[in-house]
């Protein structure tokens, strides 16, 4: 049983020694990437930038930065911004001091190293970035007619790399579409400063990779580029003014339509001669039992709101929305037509006196009744009224209105005629045939 223990403890010595040496060969390291430094270009902080000015560097040569720790503060005719380490490094020489203006982007202004770097053994690279100020508008466009000419012989050869017509600085950075095709073909910065850029502040296109390459012809970016900028601007050089359009002449209207324009139609009135003689008498009744007096206008006003209801449906009034829904469901045949309120209102006007005296009847040539004289004691006794008392007990009819016989007109639409025939017709049963149903 010792035996065994002692064993299985030496097998977990023997694999506990084993993983150590495995960890130990298998352990991550540090070193430098490259024996060599590198260059550090003027950045383009912005896709339009093209130069910039150097205000001030932030480390001195061999001072060590970490990532995000400002280099130095670059500025443009826009603004001033700081430029910041994208990963640890030193600062191993500075080519471009304080105050350098002018200075194209790619333009080398520094060298960076590795950390832990000797700076003394360090080799310094060459200045790679086109440094040189690009040519003059006046010979790109001399030089532009040569890449056209040879277009052919180009074509001819799409297997292998030509420059695509005389290499212009390039702008940096590049758009990803063209480094993914620069790495896609493997090219290296020396085929880069070949190609000739058509894009906007010498911008490399992907049509010029592929020009570069024989993939299109070598003319087709220019060509696009020359084409683009032309449609991009107005042509108003050849606008001319239109002559005004002549004035169309006015038809004359046809007769169709003149005729088809309905006459006016005016409302009918219908009038109807109604007496007031026993609407009077009973007036005078009641005021001689009651002592109440009630004006015509009340007896006029109650026949002509007893009249108005339950009459037939006007012609001319559209009909209701419970009248659509009983049409569209067919109860309007099913149901018996109620009747409807009106609203008429008659006009009232006395018949003309008779301008000549009825012959038939002769002048009375008696004399005049002498008034009976009032004793005072009479009237202190309150036997017998006065004159003066019985002129104002007596009841005065309405201006335009006669005791006797008034007319009672109302006007109507056309087809309505009927209608306001059996109001008024309502209206005189009550005036003298029911007077004394108007007073409850």
């Amino acid at each position: 049983m010792a035996s065994f223990a002692s064993a299985c403890r030496l097998s977990v010595r023997l694999s506990a020694k084993q993983l150590r040496q495995d960890a130990t060969s298998r352990g991550f390291r540090t070193s430098a990437r490259s024996l060599a430094a590198q260059n550090f270009t003027m950045p383009a902080l912005s896709p339009t930038m093209t130069e910039g000015n150097i205000a001030s560097w932030k480390f001195k040569e061999g001072d060590s930065f970490s990532a995000g720790d400002v280099l130095l503060e670059i500025e443009t005719d826009k603004a001033s911004m700081d430029v910041e380490a994208q990963d640890d490094g030193i600062l191993a020489k500075i080519i471009q001091g304080d105050g350098s203006k002018g200075l194209k982007v790619g333009t080398r202004i520094g060298v960076l190293a590795e950390p832990g770097d000797d700076l003394s053994t360090l080799e310094i690279p060459a200045d790679a970035g086109p440094a040189a100020a690009p040519p003059a508008p006046k010979e790109e466009s001399k030089a532009a007619p040569e890449p056209a000419s040879s277009s052919k012989a180009e074509a001819s050869k799409p297997s292998s790399p030509v420059p695509s017509g005389t290499p212009k600085k390039q702008t940096y950075p590049l758009l990803p579409s063209v480094q993914h095709l620069i790495h896609e073909h493997g090219l290296d910065e020396s085929a880069i400063d070949k190609m000739t850029p058509t894009g906007p502040n010498n911008r490399l296109l992907k049509g010029d990779v592929l020009a570069y390459l024989g993939s299109i012809s070598t003319s087709y970016p220019a060509e696009l580029s020359s084409r683009i900028e032309k449609l991009s601007h107005l042509d108003l050089s050849n606008i001319k003014i239109a002559p005004p359009a002549p004035k169309p002449a006015k038809a004359a209207p046809p007769p169709a339509a003149a005729a088809a324009t309905a006459p006016i139609i005016e409302d009918l009135e219908v009038a109807v001669p109604i007496s007031l003689t026993a609407v009077i008498e009973v007036q005078k009744r009641i005021q001689s039992t009651l002592g109440v007096f009630l004006p015509l206008s009340t007896f006029i006003a109650r026949a002509t709101a007893l009249a108005n209801s339950n009459l037939p449906r006007s012609k001319t009034s559209p009909p209701s929305a419970d009248e659509l829904f009983n049409q569209v469901l067919g109860l309007d045949k099913a149901t018996r037509a109620k009747g409807f309120k009106g609203n008429f209102l008659p006009q009232i006007s006395a018949l003309p006196a008779r301008s000549s005296p009825d012959p038939t009847k002769k002048a009375s040539t008696a004399p005049a009744k002498k008034k009976k004289d009032l004793d005072i004691i009479d009237i202190l006794s309150g036997t017998t009224k006065t004159q003066q008392a019985r002129a104002a007990a007596a009841p005065k009819p309405l201006p335009g209105i006669s005791d006797s016989v008034n007319v009672f007109s109302v006007k109507v639409p056309r087809g309505d005629e009927k209608r306001a025939q059996l109001f008024l017709d309502r209206v005189k049963t009550a005036l003298e045939a029911e007077p004394g149903r108007l007073v409850l």
